[in-house]
C-alpha cells in the first residue's frame, strides 16, 4: 500500500491539533505515454539514448519534489505496451498471477499517487491489463469504460474499473504547519478503445463520452468532499470544436465546471507550448485551457508535467487561487545535450527483464540484401512499407487458398510508423543491408496489431486512397515556387499506401477528407490513374485488403471501412505475419536473402514551376542517391534536412 496513504481518522486527529492557513502551495507532477520506456534504452537501434526514458524523468521528478514542500505524482497512462521491453512482458515470457510487471517495479519505488488507463493499456487484453495493475501501490482511475452487462446504457451500469478516487493528504503551508486536504482524481479513455481493441474487448466493455461522464461525476466528488479535483484525461487537445464520443476531448472537459486540473497526453505533444498558442481556450502562458491549469508532458519520459497551485482556505475550504502550468524536458533539443541523467535505480530494478529483451530483439530472422528506411516514405513507395506490404499480401493469399474468396485479388494496405515528426528527427527506420533481427522487425511495425482481410469494392479503395491523400498540403500552381508538401496535423500511421495496384496523387486538388474523416470538400479528386494490372479499376470491383485491426474497426476514421467488412480476422500479430514472411523468403530465396526494394508503385504528380518541399532527419542524406526523384535542399543543422521532389 502507498504509505503516503493517511487514514481520515488520523487527518481529523492532526487538524485538530493545528490552526488555519490562508494559503499553501501544492505541485502536481505527470508522467504520460510512457510506452515501457522505463530505461533510456532504444531497443530498435539496441543502444542507450538520451533523449527519452522514464529513469532520466525520475531525476526531474525528484528535483521537482525537493523545490516544493508539497507535491502529488500521477501518470497518465499508455504505460504497458509500446516496445521490445512490453512484448517480452506480454507475450514472450508473459507476466504471470502474482508477480510483479516491471513497470511497477519501478513506479512503486516513485510514491505515484494515482494512475490513469489509456488506450494502449487494452492491447494485450483485460485479463493481461487487471494481472498487471494488481501490482501497482498506487490506484488506478478510469470512468467512461463499463462492463457491457444489461445495465450498459442506464444509470445502474457498473464501471469496469474504479472512477474515481478520494484522495486524503496533508499540505504544510510556508510555516510548516500541517492541514488535510482531499484530492478527487478522475481519469479517463478514449471512447475509440472499442474499435481499436474491438478483439479484446467486444461483449466485455463499453464506453461513453469522456464529458459527458465528468459533469456526473464531477459534482460528485465534489460533494463527497474534494476540494481539488483532477482530471486525468488520455486524450489529447484539438483547435475546432469536437463533438460527443470525441477521441481528443480535452476542449470539452476543460468546459466541465469543477475541475481543478487536467493532466492529459495520448497525443504525445507538448502543453504548454507555443504549439497550441493559437488554439481557442488556451493561454500557453500560464498553462490553461478555458482557464483550468493543463498539462501535456510529451511522451516516452522525454518531459515532466508541472502544475503549481496556490491554494487559500478562506471560505473555510480550499480553492485555488492561482496555477501556473509547465513541462521541464530531460534533453536540450536547441543545444543537443542531455540535461537528466538516468536514475540507476530503473537499470537495478528491471535488469533482468531488459537483458531478456535483448536476448530476444537480437535474435536472427533473415538477411536483407538492402537497406530499409523510412526517411521518405511519406513522399514515395518506400521499403519500409513495402516489406510489410509484401508479407500481409502473401499470408492473406495463402489463407484465402480454397475458400470463396479465392476468385478476388489481394491487395494491402501499410503506413510508415517511424516517420519523425512529434517523435523527433531520430524517429525514423533505418536498418542497413545484412542480418535482420527482431529488433529490426519491431522497428518496422511497433504495434501490437493483429491482421485483418476486408473485402472491397475498386470505389472503397479509391476513398481508401483519397482519405490518406489528406497527408499532404495544397499546392497552389500559380503560387510560391517552394510550398511545403506535408500536413503536419495528419498522423503518418494514418497515411496508408496500398499495394498490388498503381496510382498517383495530384496535390493541386483539396484533400476530399478532414484528418477527423468528415468530407472536406465533396468534389476533390487527388487519387489519379488507380489501376490493377494496367487497366483502369472499376468502381464495382472487388478487392481483398491485408490491413490491421486498427484500420479495419474504424481507426483513423476512414470512409467504408468497418468490422462488417471483414472477412479474415488472422490470430497473429502483424508482426509475426512479417516473422514468418522473412524467415520463408530467407529460406527459399536463391542466395537466401530478402529484398526489400520498393516497387514504386504509386507517386506524387509533379507540379510545373512549383518545388514540392518537405523536411526529414539528414540520416536521410546518405539515401538520396537511391532517389532520382529527391533532391536535397539544406541540411538545416539541427537533425533535420529540408528536400524537394525533383520536376
Amino acid at each position: 500500500m502507498n504509505k503516503r496513504l493517511i487514514g481520515a481518522g488520523l487527518l481529523a486527529a492532526m487538524a485538530s491539533t493545528v490552526g488555519w492557513s490562508a494559503e499553501v502551495k501544492l505541485r502536481i507532477l505527470e508522467t504520460t505515454d510512457v510506452h515501457m520506456n522505463l530505461l533510456s534504452y532504444d531497443y530498435y537501434q539496441d543502444k542507450v539514448t538520451d533523449q527519452y526514458g522514464l529513469a532520466r524523468a525520475i531525476t526531474l521528478i525528484k528535483a521537482a519534489r525537493a523545490e516544493a514542500t508539497n507535491s502529488m505524482l500521477f501518470d497518465n497512462g499508455d504505460l504497458l505496451q509500446g516496445n521490445p521491453l512490453g512484448d517480452v512482458v506480454a507475450k514472450v515470457n508473459p507476466l504471470k498471477e502474482g508477480q510483479f510487471h516491471p513497470a511497477y517495479k519501478v513506479m512503486n519505488q516513485l510514491g505515484y499517487d494515482a494512475g490513469n488507463l489509456g488506450n494502449h493499456e487494452f492491447n494485450y487484453g483485460l485479463p493481461f491489463l487487471r494481472r498487471s495493475i494488481a501490482g501497482a501501490n498506487f490506484p488506478y482511475v478510469n470512468a467512461n469504460v463499463y462492463v457491457d452487462d444489461k445495465d450498459k446504457d442506464s444509470a445502474s451500469a457498473k464501471h469496469a474499473f474504479t472512477p474515481y478516487v478520494l484522495l486524503d493528504r496533508m499540505v504544510k503551508d510556508a510555516q510548516g504547519k500541517s492541514y488535510p486536504i482531499k484530492v478527487g482524481v478522475i481519469g479517463f479513455v478514449p471512447p475509440q478503445v472499442m474499435q481499436w481493441d474491438k478483439a479484446n474487448l467486444e461483449g466485455r466493455v463499453v464506453t461513453r463520452d469522456i464529458a459527458e461522464v465528468a459533469k456526473k461525476y464531477v459534482p460528485e466528488m465534489r460533494a463527497k468532499g474534494a476540494q481539488l479535483v483532477i482530471a486525468i484525461p488520455h486524450s489529447g487537445f484539438e483547435k475546432g470544436e469536437v463533438g460527443a464520443l470525441a477521441e481528443n476531448a480535452v476542449s470539452r472537459l476543460a468546459d466541465v465546471p469543477g475541475i481543478d486540473a487536467i493532466l492529459f497526453g495520448h497525443s504525445h505533444a507538448e502543453f504548454p507550448s507555443k504549439a497550441f498558442a493559437t488554439f481557442p481556450k488556451s493561454d500557453v502562458e500560464r498553462g490553461t485551457i478555458n482557464g483550468v491549469a493543463a498539462v501535456m508532458p510529451g511522451r516516452w519520459g522525454d518531459h515532466l508535467g508541472v502544475v503549481d497551485f496556490t491554494l487559500d482556505n478562506g471560505s473555510g475550504s480550499w480553492k485555488v487561487v492561482g496555477s501556473q502550468s509547465s513541462i521541464r524536458p530531460i534533453f536540450d533539443r536547441a543545444a543537443k545535450k542531455s540535461i537528466a541523467e538516468a536514475d540507476p535505480m530503473v537499470e537495478k530494478t528491471v535488469g533482468e527483464e531488459h537483458a531478456q529483451t535483448l536476448a530476444y530483439v537480437r535474435g536472427k530472422v533473415a538477411f536483407s540484401s538492402a537497406p530499409i528506411y523510412s526517411f521518405f516514405a511519406q513522399v514515395s513507395d518506400d521499403p519500409s512499407v513495402q516489406i510489410v506490404s509484401n508479407a500481409q499480401i502473401a499470408y492473406v493469399k495463402r489463407a484465402m487458398q480454397g475458400t470463396d474468396y479465392e476468385k478476388y485479388p489481394v491487395l494491402s494496405a501499410a503506413a510508415p510508423f517511424k516517420s519523425g515528426g512529434r517523435q523527433g528527427w531520430s524517429y525514423y527506420t533505418d536498418i542497413p543491408a545484412g542480418p535482420l533481427a527482431i529488433k529490426n522487425v519491431t522497428d518496422l511495425y511497433i504495434y501490437p496489431n493483429t491482421l485483418k482481410a476486408m473485402l472491397l469494392t475498386g470505389a472503397e479503395v479509391k476513398e481508401w486512397l483519397e482519405m490518406s491523400a489528406g497527408q499532404f498540403n495544397q499546392i497552389d500552381p500559380k503560387g510560391a515556387s517552394q510550398q511545403n508538401l506535408i500536413n503536419d496535423a495528419f498522423p503518418s500511421f494514418n497515411f496508408d499506401t496500398i499495394d498490388g495496384v498503381t496510382y498517383e496523387l495530384d496535390v493541386t486538388q483539396p484533400a476530399k477528407y478532414a484528418v477527423n474523416g468528415s468530407v472536406a470538400a465533396a468534389g476533390a479528386n487527388r487519387v489519379k490513374n488507380l489501376k490493377f494490372q494496367g487497366a483502369a479499376i472499376q468502381p464495382d470491383a472487388k478487392f481483398i485488403v491485408a490491413t490491421n485491426n486498427y484500420r479495419a474497426f474504424g481507426g483513423g476514421n476512414f470512409p467504408g471501412l468497418s468490422a462488417a467488412k471483414v472477412i479474415f480476422d488472422a490470430p497473429e500479430e502483424n508482426r509475426q505475419v512479417l516473422i514468418e514472411y522473412l524467415t520463408l523468403v530467407d529460406a527459399l530465396t536463391p542466395g537466401k536473402q530478402v529484398n526489400p526494394t520498393a516497387d514504386g508503385n504509386w507517386r506524387i504528380q509533379p507540379v510545373a514551376g512549383v518545388n514540392l518541399g518537405f523536411l526529414s532527419a539528414s540520416g536521410a542524406v546518405k539515401y538520396v542517391p537511391n532517389h532520382p526523384g529527391i533532391k536535397l535542399v539544406k541540411d538545416n543543422g539541427d537533425g533535420s534536412a529540408l528536400f524537394q521532389l525533383a520536376q
